[in-house]
């Protein structure tokens, strides 16, 4: 058997404990999804994006705040609408008339974490406005380039796409998200909690930091010394290959997926205290990385129900 190599960053007891401490306070904020909750600090300690998708009034954007409020960063909100403007996001220059020069004013953009809500009922060109930024870190504005602060994370909600007043977001803009999840209905018993228990932003707003900036970015070093063998890098880029000739995908995933893929599973395996990836925490999070970049035929169902079949029908050595 090969020998799984030293993890190069290695985590200290108590950034292992404060990680731990964290997925456990948004659980008590948010109630009953604690792989939801997992998946959400694979997407921070990934450098990736979050896109959470669900009917109003699921806890879409309480999972987001719960998540600013444990992170202790700096945390601004964006409520996306018709009339939105690029520059309600990114920022504009103003002429000083005194200083007889044009001034940048940041906009929201311009914060550790930013919660896009409800991103798909402004137009595409608005939701344009953040491409650059969550992939470059930063945002251009009349031919200058501002840096964003790091780390820099976007937590993403949006209604499902049939509802009124929606805009569908662009495959470019989905490829930003590093991983797309869904909330659902609460089990009984969790339901049953929320309604007996106190409002849920009282809570938050009672919330104090676990985590920092720092704890963050060491965190994310941490997540690139998780070893993944040869074989489970083998077993993703079968993966890609099965999803460009899957029945029922147009446009199967492109290298850049399987990437995030990887980088999603060394953070997976992190926050369950190994060293190493597994084919288990790549099939743990297959279908969160892989449905919103699928593009399907009209006729084969959503992205989902494909991923889950690709996964189904790659075996593994």
């Amino acid at each position: 058997m090969t020998a799984i190599p030293e993890q190069r960053h290695m985590l200290t007891d108590g950034l292992r404990d404060a990680v731990k401490r964290a997925q456990a306070q948004v659980n008590t904020l948010v109630l009953g999804k604690p792989h939801e909750v997992r998946l959400a600090f694979v997407a921070l300690l990934s450098d990736g994006h979050l896109l959470i998708e669900d009917l109003p009034g699921l806890g879409k954007t309480t999972l987001a705040h719960a998540m600013a409020a444990t992170l202790g960063l700096g945390f601004q909100r964006v409520q996306f609408t018709s009339d939105l403007l690029p520059s309600d996001i990114v920022g504009v220059s103003v002429f000083d008339a005194q200083a007889q020069r044009f001034e940048f004013h940041p906009g929201p953009v311009f914060a550790h974490v930013l919660l896009a809500d409800e991103i798909n009922r402004a137009p595409p060109r608005t939701q344009s406005a953040l491409l650059e930024a969550m992939a470059e870190h930063q945002v251009t504005v009349d031919g200058t380039t501002h840096a964003l602060p790091d780390p820099f994370f976007v937590i993403a909600t949006q209604n499902p796409v049939d509802l009124a007043g929606t805009y569908p977001l662009p495959d470019s803009q989905l490829d930003r998200f590093l991983l797309r999840l869904t909330l659902g209905y609460p089990d009984e018993g969790a339901e049953r909690a929320l309604l007996a228990g106190s409002d849920r932003r009282d809570l938050i707003a009672r919330t104090l930091p676990v985590l920092g900036a720092d704890d963050v970015q060491a965190l994310r070093e941490a997540v690139t010394g998780v070893h993944a063998s040869e074989a489970l890098v083998v077993y993703v880029q079968s993966l890609l290959a099965r999803s460009r000739h899957h029945p029922g995908v147009r446009v199967g995933l492109s290298p850049r997926a399987g990437i995030a893929l990887l980088r999603a599973a060394r953070a997976y395996a992190l926050l369950l205290g190994r060293a190493h990836v597994l084919p288990e925490d790549v099939q743990a999070l297959f279908p969160a990385v892989a449905a919103h970049r699928l593009v399907a035929d009209a006729d084969a169902g959503d992205g989902y129900t494909l991923a889950k079949a690709i996964l189904h029908g790659v075996r593994v050595d």
